[in-house]
């Protein structure tokens, strides 16, 4: 009797352990549902991706700095404007416009170079012979006459008056140059001429060659 009832009591709990576990298809017992799986775990967020690699994002274009020497477009560089140099200008000697015993030649000094340039005052002036060496008195300045600044453009020139007494009518003893040193105003280096005016005095007692302030053209 107490074996009969044990039995459906054995029976039972193996049932109920039956419906606890889950077999596969072969058998073997398998966990009961699984919740969620484990979680992934976070991404640390790095640098952003540069434009150099071969993911990266293309850069901007970088945006030029003002003065990086690149000219705009269109634009011409100014002329320069300064003091005129000794290298700037071309000299020569115009034609004797003689008068009443008068000689009355033009000194010209022409702009050579790319851009204006000042002159303002006297140029040199210095008759040589063949071997460089000065064989008149230096000429005067007509210091009563007013001075100016005068601006050559390119092929432009400024021009001054030398005038003296012809020997001729003075008596004086005289010398034929060779050459004529023309030294612009505020330089040092002359520019040489050959000199086909004739006969000038050697000496400073009388028709000493007298030359004016530069002014703007060429000579008349």
């Amino acid at each position: 009797m107490t074996r009969r009832i044990l039995l459906p009591g054995v029976l039972l709990g193996c049932a109920v352990l039956a419906g606890c576990t889950d077999r596969s298809t072969d058998g073997t017992a398998q966990d009961g549902p699984s919740g969620p799986g484990p979680s992934a775990p976070a991404r640390t967020a790095g640098p952003a991706p540069s434009g150099n690699g071969p993911s990266g994002a293309r850069d901007a274009a970088p945006t030029p700095s003002p003065g990086d020497g690149t000219a705009s477009p269109g634009s011409a560089a100014p002329a320069t404007t300064g003091r005129c140099h000794t290298a700037d200008l071309r000299a020569s000697i115009g034609a004797d416009h003689p008068g009443a015993g008068q000689a009355d030649f033009a000194i010209v000094l022409t702009n050579v170079s790319r851009g204006t340039c000042t002159v303002s005052g006297f140029p040199g002036v210095a008759f040589v012979d063949g071997a460089g060496e000065a064989v008149t008195p230096d000429p005067e300045r007509a210091t009563g006459e007013k001075r100016r600044t005068v601006t050559p453009a390119p092929g432009a020139g400024a021009w001054s008056a030398m005038t003296y007494a012809r020997p001729a009518s003075t008596g004086v003893t005289t010398v034929t140059p060779a050459t004529v040193l023309v030294t612009p105003p505020d330089e040092t280096a002359p520019i040489p001429v050959r000199w086909t005016g004739g006969e000038v005095s050697d000496t400073g007692k009388a028709s000493v060659p007298r030359v004016s302030p530069l002014r703007p053209g060429e000579g008349a």
